[in-house]
């Protein structure tokens, strides 16, 4: 008799980072898994982010410049990989390879899981096609597991028809993992107020990244920060970088750092600047304030507790609100408090636990580890 499967679509770090304690979660209950791996970031080893050992199908889907196209790709490679059919799908997020997991799924009328269901932020264009991507997942999908209250209310009032189950945003389980492990922070004799910056989203290319640029160069000549951007691994990103800001002594260019690399650069800073969603969700417990890089975002929870702030691009924005809080010892010092808005470490455990109780109520039982050949 074949026993039913549960696929794991992952296709950038981001979604190993997040589905990393689901599948722990899973295995520990007995469960069959299968890592779907489209090659959305090429290089993924599911062992850096405490995969558990599980069967691995590699697709080799490179990323395509149109991300609809690329999301077509992979849900066509996924097909010809359903021997045997999964009885779920599990796809986190709002990237290509989630949408095009959940393509496959819904054309071969499968059981579809969204973690990190029900984010908006009302706008199709910021972020895009991210949006796009969130609002058909969740249309389809008939577990959606949301990070949050407030993206929670955001399904149902979209008229979902899947269940809907707040467990908390699972990038946290990890994080405090990774938190844990770190070396404790070295007194640093240098007085300069230390910026980490970040800015890769798709809607930032162009106008806004040059508006960004500059802003850093001015700030750069004042002498009083330590600049270190982390680059996109875009070779043409990265070149824009180098040309922009190559020449200033104050400003470090990093390429792509591994996630316990850069947990540690967000925890030593002072300041964050990003359009990241990701860091976003690890600030605030980290207790370094972030400036968002964004005109929208789709996790206000950080900024009603206070450790978030919406700024967009502007350069002059960017200079005059970087000044004003290093300015106010009060603004600084509330945007330091730690916060936990977007889960409390234990969504893979939920999210787990949430499944198990799906297939007790079906007709069907997910496979025994060991089973898949």
């Amino acid at each position: 008799m074949q026993h039913p499967i549960i696929d794991l679509v992952i296709g950038t770090r981001p979604e190993a980072i997040k589905l990393a304690s689901v599948a722990q979660a899973l295995a520990q209950r007995g469960c069959s898994l299968r890592a779907i791996c489209t090659g959305q970031h090429p290089g993924l080893q599911l062992i850096d982010f405490d995969f558990p050992p599980i069967p691995r199908i590699d697709l080799r889907c490179v990323a395509e410049t149109d991300p609809f196209d690329h999301a077509g790709r992979i849900a066509a490679a996924f097909e010809r990989h359903m021997t045997p059919p999964p009885a779920l799908v599990i796809c986190q997020g709002d990237t290509a390879s989630a949408f095009g997991g959940a393509i496959a799924a819904r054309k071969f009328s499968l059981p579809l899981a969204h973690v990190e269901a029900g984010l908006r932020s009302f706008d199709r264009h910021h972020p895009w096609p991210e949006e796009d991507f969130r609002v058909a997942i969740d249309r389809h999908a008939q577990l959606l597991f949301a990070p949050t209250e407030e993206a929670a209310t955001n399904l149902r009032t979209q008229g979902v028809k899947g269940s809907v189950h707040v467990t908390g945003n699972s990038g946290v389980d990890m994080l405090k993992r990774r938190i844990a492990q770190l070396a404790p922070v070295q007194q640093s004799q240098d007085k300069a107020l230390h910026l980490l910056v970040t800015c890769h989203r798709r809607e930032n290319w162009g106008r806004p990244l040059d508006q960004v640029m500059a802003a850093l160069s001015r700030l750069a000549m004042l002498g009083t920060y330590r600049i270190d951007v982390v680059m996109h691994p875009n070779p043409a990103i990265r070149c824009k970088w180098t040309k922009a800001l190559g020449d200033h002594d104050n400003i470090v260019l990093h390429r792509a750092l591994r996630h316990a690399e850069m947990l540690r650069a967000m925890r030593d800073a002072d300041l964050i600047l990003s359009d990241s969603g990701g860091m976003q969700e690890e600030a605030p417990y980290l207790g370094t304030p972030l400036f968002i890089l964004r005109q929208r975002t789709e996790r206000p929870e950080g900024i009603e507790t206070g450790q978030l702030r919406l700024i967009g691009t502007d350069t002059d924005r960017i200079i005059e609100e970087v000044e004003q809080l290093f300015a106010s010892p009060a603004r600084l010092a509330a945007m330091r408090a730690k916060a936990e808005p977007y889960g409390d470490g234990k969504a893979g455990q939920r999210i787990a636990r949430i499944i198990a109780d799906h297939f007790a109520r079906s007709s069907v039982r997910p496979a025994a580890a060991g089973s898949v050949r």
